[in-house]
């Protein structure tokens, strides 16, 4: 599944995960750490959504 930052468009790919962070391929989005920030805008978790 890729999740969508609301506010600058950036898209976390599971599928990917986001190897600058460490985070590993297949990563979950609900397994990211609580604190983790979009790498472009630093909002939270709480401002992406799944894209439809």
């Amino acid at each position: 599944m890729i999740y969508i930052c609301d506010v600058c468009g950036w898209e976390y790919n599971e599928d990917e995960g986001f190897p600058e962070l460490e985070i590993e391929p297949g990563t979950s989005f609900d397994e990211l750490p609580d604190d983790f920030e979009c790498p472009h805008c630093a909002v939270g978790k709480e401002s992406f959504s799944p894209e439809e």
